[in-house]
């Protein structure tokens, strides 16, 4: 009981307290409150005042910016109601243009529609004159064929005929008129084409020419001319000047080299070193040079030969040494000293029927082509270069000239020069003396024949100079002076697209007019 009463006592201390404090805490309160009341209505009363002011400066602001709107604005009306008054001003005057062009245009109008009725007119007229003229030009027509006694189809095949023939010959003037003012290039663009000839066909020809073959009795000798690091090839060549090649090809080794004396002694040194044996620097360079004496020696025999054998002496030594090396020159395929001592008897046969010097025509024959023994290493034509030695060592003017002739390389200018031409080439057009099989060679010259003999108005024909050039003889009441240049020009066309021939062939046409007449 006592407890009970002690918990009541408790708890009706803690309300006590409780109310106690609450009092106590409250008046508390509003004494702090009282001050922040004060500050906050302090806050009130001065945020209230700053909006004001605010509000007066936002006022006095927005009134500025409006009125300077409005005075751009003002300003911009001005210059808009500006350009309206001179884009009005402009369109009146645009109006009062246009209105000055239609009153142009309808003018005009008037005038084409008066020109159109005028243009009318004139048709009319023309269709009428038209009519009357065609009446007229066949009442014409019509009393020329009574006159002329022929019709109208054979008129108009009778002027196609003249318009043809006068088309023909005028065709045959423009052809000789550009012949003539091409030759002034033709020398400059035939070295073009030849040299571009050279450079496509050159290569099987200089590998047959140009190349000499030694036979080794055994693929082991390849070793022995090689030597211990190549210092035997390498002799050789230094000591020869040619190209000493060994490839697969079995018990063979090549000499290359564009000198043919050279090659020549090259081959005879490697033939003796190999049948020797002894193949070293210093026997290699003693062989060449035992070799190169007697080269020189065999040279100097081979054409003192010559020169007894076509009967020509008095020749000087650097001349007959020339002469002699020409027996290893060959000109496609052909012997050039062989050449030459046929050139030098046909000139003498020649010239005896003529009742000339013929030892001077055997002279000029034998040395004609003394220019190929050195042309490999003087630049120029050889017909040239054998001018320029003949005369340097002492030659007559005529054989001279006629060497410096004989390609036509100068005009030819004495009966001499002309033996010395034709005789070589004779000599280079002989069946079989350039590779030419017989039976191709007389067909050509019936292709030549049967070719020159297709064309109208011929009435002979030759292939002379061994199928060099073809003689066209024309008829002279069929062929005109200025039509035989144009068939020469055609029969040419034609041999070149039908046959197949080597250097060049010449045509020739001829246009003979004799008058006879007897006396009784």
């Amino acid at each position: 009981m006592e407890s009970l009463y002690i918990i009541i006592a408790i708890i009706i201390g803690l309300l006590i307290g409780g109310v106690v404090g609450y009092v106590l805490t409250k008046k508390k309160t509003e004494a702090m409150l009282t001050p922040m009341r004060e500050e906050a209505e302090r806050i009130k009363k001065q945020a209230e005042a700053d909006a004001k002011r605010l509000q007066k400066e936002i006022q006095v602001q927005a009134k500025e910016e409006a009125l300077q709107f409005r005075q751009e604005a003002e300003k911009e009306l001005k210059e808009r109601k500006k350009e309206l008054q001179e884009l009005e001003k402009r369109l009146l005057q645009k109006e009062q243009q246009l209105d000055k062009k239609q009153d142009l245009i309808s003018t005009k109008e008037l005038e084409v529609l008066e020109k159109e009725k005028g243009l009318k007119e004139k048709e009319l007229d023309l269709e009428n004159r038209e009519k009357q003229v065609e009446l007229l030009i066949k009442e014409q027509r019509e009393t020329l064929e009574k006159i002329a006694g022929m019709s109208e189809q054979q008129a108009k095949e009778l002027l196609l005929k003249n318009v043809e023939q006068e088309a023909r010959e005028d065709a045959a003037k423009l052809l000789k008129r550009i012949e003539t003012e091409t030759k002034e290039t033709a020398e400059k663009k035939a070295k073009e084409i030849i040299a571009l000839a050279i450079q496509r066909c050159a290569g099987d020809f200089v590998a047959e020419q140009t190349v000499s073959v030694v036979a080794l009795p055994s693929d082991e000798m390849k070793g022995r001319i090689i030597g211990r690091e190549g210092r035997n090839i390498r002799a050789i060549e230094a000591a020869t000047g040619v190209d000493l090649i060994i490839d697969d090809t079995p018990e063979a080794v090549l000499l290359s080299g564009f000198n043919p004396v050279r090659r020549e002694i090259a081959r005879i040194a490697l033939e003796r070193l190999v049948a020797d044996g002894r193949i070293h620097p210093a026997r290699i360079e003693e062989v060449v040079k035992k070799v190169e004496k007697e080269m020189e020696t065999t040279i100097k025999e081979t054409g003192e030969q010559a020169a007894f054998d076509v009967g020509v002496y008095d020749i000087h030594p650097e001349l007959i040494k020339l002469l002699g090396k020409l027996k290893f020159r060959t000109s496609y395929a052909q012997n050039v000293l062989q050449h030459s001592m046929e050139v030098a008897f046909l000139c003498g046969v020649m010239a005896s029927e003529l009742g000339i010097d013929v030892k001077k025509a055997k002279r000029a024959g034998l040395l004609h082509d003394i220019g190929k023994a050195v042309d490999h290493e003087i630049e120029g034509p050889h017909a040239l270069i054998g001018a320029d030695l003949a005369k340097k060592y002492g030659e007559h003017p005529d054989i001279v000239h006629a060497i410096a002739a004989h390609h036509e390389d100068v005009k030819p200018e004495t009966v001499l020069a002309v033996l010395v031409q034709a005789a070589d080439a004779l000599s280079g057009a002989r069946p079989g003396a350039r590779r030419e099989m017989l039976e191709t060679y007389v067909k050509r010259l019936e292709d030549l024949e049967r070719i020159a003999h297709s064309f109208p108005g011929v009435q002979k024909c030759y292939a002379i100079q061994a199928g060099r050039e073809i003689r066209i003889m024309v008829k002279s009441d069929q062929v005109s002076d200025d039509e035989a240049v144009l068939l020469s020009k055609e029969v040419a066309k034609k041999v070149e697209s039908e046959l197949s021939y080597p250097g060049q062939i010449r045509v020739t046409v001829i246009r003979e007019v004799r008058a006879v007449e007897y006396a009784k």
